[in-house]
C-alpha cells in the first residue's frame, strides 16, 4: 500500500476533489473553484447565477517527486440577466491563462529551466512539446522593453555583437546600468547604423530620457554622434578599456617586430632565452611572476625601444588609475603624448590619431569613472547564448532570451534574494 503525503498545490481558491495516479506514473489532481461568480464578458458586471460547468481542461502543473502532475478542472459558467441576450460567461481563474496548456506556476518553472539551457533541452527533459516551451516564452516574456517598469535609466551602454560567427553583420546592443548596479537589456537593434540608434533613443519616453546622465560607448562614430544629437545633456564616455586595448596593441605590435628581428639576428640558443617574452611583455609590471622578470630584462637589454614602449604603456595605464579631474587628466595625457613623440618611438602613432579625435570623450571618464564594463558583461552572456543555441537570428527571440537570462531568477524563482 502506497503512503500518501499531503502536498501544497500552490494554487489559490480551489478545492481538491480527487487525486489519481495513472499507470504511467502521472498524477492527476481534480479541483474545483471556491470562488462564486464572475464578470459578464459583455457588460462587465458581476454575475452569480450558475449555468453549469464548461468542458473539463487538463493543465500541466509542477512535478511532484519527479512525476508529471496535471490539474483537472471544469470551469464554472454563469448567465447574465443584465444583458438582453442573456450571454453566458466562463469563470477565469488567476492561476492559468485561457490559451495556455499549463498552470502559471508550471510556466514559471519552465522559464527557470530555460535559463542557461535551450528550448530543445527543456522540451526533452520535461517531455513536453517544443512549441509549448516556445509558446511559454512568447506569452510570458515581452519582446521589447517595458518603459513603465523604469523610473530612471542612468547610464546608457552602446555596443555591438556579430549575430553570426565569422560575419560582420553586427547588431547593436543597448543596455543600462541602474543606480544599484543592476544591468538591464533595453534593445537589440537590427544594425548599428547611426540612424537606427537615433530612432531607438527617440523612442525613449521624454521623462526617462532626461534621466540618462552618461552614455558609455566604444569609438564607433555612429554611436557617439547618435548620442550627441539625441542626448545633448549627457556625458559621452569612450570606454577606457577600449582605449587601453588600442595603446597596448600599439606596443605589442612593436614587440612582434622586435622579436622577429631578434630571431634573425641571435643564435638559436640565445633566442630561446626569450621564451615567454610575449606573455611577460603583455602583463602590467605589478602582475609579473618572479620567473618572468629576468626574461623581460633580457628583452629590454636587446631592444631598448621595447623598454621605452613598455614604460610609456605602463605610464598611461597609471594615469587612468589615478583619481584625477578631467582637466588634470587631459594635461597629463597631452604631456605623455609629447614625451612619446620626443622619444623617437613611432609605434604609438596610430593611437595618437585616436587621442586627437576622441580626447574629450576619453577624458570624460575622469568625471565619474564610468566604463562599459557592464556592457561587456552582457556581451559575454550573449555570446554564451549564441553558442548554446547554435545562433539566434530572430531579434525578437534574441531579446527575450537575453532578458530571461538576466531577469529570470528575480522574476520566476521564489528563493531569489
Amino acid at each position: 500500500m502506497s503512503l500518501m503525503i499531503p502536498m501544497p498545490l500552490d494554487i489559490p481558491n480551489v478545492r481538491v476533489l480527487d487525486v489519481e495516479m495513472k499507470e504511467s506514473g502521472d498524477v492527476i489532481v481534480t479541483v474545483e473553484s471556491t470562488i462564486e461568480g464572475t464578470k459578464c464578458r459583455k457588460c462587465g458586471k458581476e454575475i452569480t447565477e450558475s449555468r453549469g460547468k464548461d468542458k473539463a481542461i487538463m493543465l500541466r502543473h509542477l512535478p511532484s517527486f519527479g512525476r508529471r502532475a496535471y490539474i483537472r478542472i471544469e470551469p464554472k459558467r454563469y448567465i447574465c440577466r443584465n444583458c438582453s441576450d442573456n450571454p453566458t460567461t466562463t469563470q477565469k481563474l488567476e492561476w492559468y491563462e485561457a490559451r495556455s496548456p499549463n498552470t502559471k506556476a508550471y510556466e514559471d518553472y519552465l522559464l527557470l529551466q530555460i535559463i542557461g539551457s535551450t528550448v530543445q533541452d527543456v522540451s526533452l527533459k520535461e517531455k513536453i512539446g517544443y512549441d509549448t516551451v516556445e509558446g511559454t516564452i512568447e506569452r510570458r516574456i515581452s519582446n521589447e522593453v517595458n518603459w513603465d517598469e523604469y523610473k530612471k535609466i542612468g547610464v546608457l551602454g552602446l555596443d555591438e555583437i556579430a549575430i553570426k560567427k565569422g560575419h560582420r553583420d553586427f547588431v547593436a546592443v543597448i543596455t543600462s546600468q541602474q543606480a544599484d548596479g543592476r544591468v538591464k537589456i533595453l534593445a537589440i537593434l537590427a544594425d548599428r547604423k547611426k540612424e537606427t540608434v537615433k530612432e531607438f533613443i527617440k523612442s525613449i519616453p521624454a521623462e526617462l530620457k532626461k534621466t540618462i546622465h552618461t552614455v558609455c560607448s566604444d569609438m564607433y562614430e555612429g554611436y557617439i554622434n547618435a548620442a550627441k544629437e539625441e542626448l545633448p545633456d549627457s556625458v559621452i564616455v569612450v570606454d577606457r578599456f577600449h582605449v587601453a586595448k588600442h595603446y597596448r596593441d600599439s606596443a605589442d605590435q612593436l614587440r612582434k617586430e622586435e622579436l622577429r628581428r631578434l630571431k634573425k639576428e641571435l643564435p638559436k640558443e640565445e633566442y630561446e632565452k626569450l621564451n615567454g617574452a610575449m606573455w611577460a611583455f603583455r602583463k602590467n609590471r605589478v602582475d609579473l611572476e618572479k620567473d618572468e622578470k629576468p626574461v623581460l630584462r633580457l628583452l629590454f637589454k636587446l631592444s631598448p625601444d621595447l623598454k621605452k614602449a613598455y614604460g610609456f604603456r605602463e605610464e598611461l595605464t597609471n594615469i587612468f588609475e589615478q583619481k584625477l579631474s578631467k582637466a588634470k587628466a587631459t594635461r597629463k595625457i597631452n604631456n605623455w603624448q609629447k614625451r612619446v613623440r620626443a622619444s623617437g618611438l613611432t609605434c604609438f602613432d596610430s593611437f595618437f590619431k585616436t587621442l586627437d579625435n576622441w580626447i574629450d570623450e576619453i577624458t570624460n571618464y575622469f568625471i565619474n569613472r564610468y566604463t562599459s564594463g557592464f556592457v561587456e558583461g552582457i556581451n559575454n552572456k550573449i555570446k554564451v547564448i549564441k553558442r548554446r543555441c547554435y545562433g539566434i537570428t530572430n531579434f525578437v527571440h534574441f531579446f527575450q532570451r537575453i532578458f530571461l537570462d538576466i531577469e529570470g531568477y528575480r522574476l520566476f524563482s521564489k528563493s531569489y534574494c
